[in-house]
């Protein structure tokens, strides 16, 4: 008995901030990044595995994706319902984890992160597991800065960073 391949779904979502690439199975969306993002090849390939089969079409998850973006971008949607199937090792889906528990609207440091991990001195290794999110926005990595309250590190490019975190802040309860 063979096992059929897996079928995965890819859209092309419009934002106020550039298109974004989703790619999601029926059950998660398994990555979401604008296509300008720095090493966006790179982070797709982490994603994308030999044998996977890729269709372009919107599926009801994809076409729900897209409709919570427009609510995110109209001040409307402060938190994603999107099921997410998030890769890499044990350290950095934790990670993203911490991640998404940091508040719409609110930002905390690398550092911050790294202690809600129970490893405050693993500030370099939770920045690089920041720098491996595949889903852009519903894995709020822009709400991380330095703790000298710069604004780094995000491979969207600090303007798209400063813009997100503006927004948030604008429409915060």
């Amino acid at each position: 008995m063979s096992l059929s391949p897996e079928q995965y779904y890819r859209a092309v979502l419009s934002t106020p901030l550039g298109d974004m690439v989703a790619i999601a199975d029926d059950k998660a969306l398994h990555f979401l990044e604008f296509t300008d993002r720095t090493h966006f090849d790179r982070q797709l390939n982490r994603v994308i595995r030999t044998g996977m089969i890729l269709h372009d079409r919107d599926t009801p998850l994809l076409k729900g994706l897209q409709g919570d973006l427009d609510a995110y971008f109209a001040g409307a949607c402060h938190h994603f319902e999107t099921p997410l199937r998030i890769y890499g090792s044990s350290f950095q889906r934790t990670a993203m984890q911490a991640l998404c528990a940091v508040p719409y609207g609110q930002t905390h440091s690398y550092a911050q992160q790294a202690e809600a991990l129970g490893k405050p001195s693993a500030v370099r290794a939770v920045a690089r597991a920041n720098s491996m999110n595949q889903i852009a926005l519903l894995i709020p990595c822009h709400r991380i800065i330095g703790s000298d309250g710069r604004l780094s590190g995000y491979a969207g490019g600090i303007k798209r960073k400063k813009w997100l975190l503006d927004h948030e802040k604008k429409y915060t309860i």
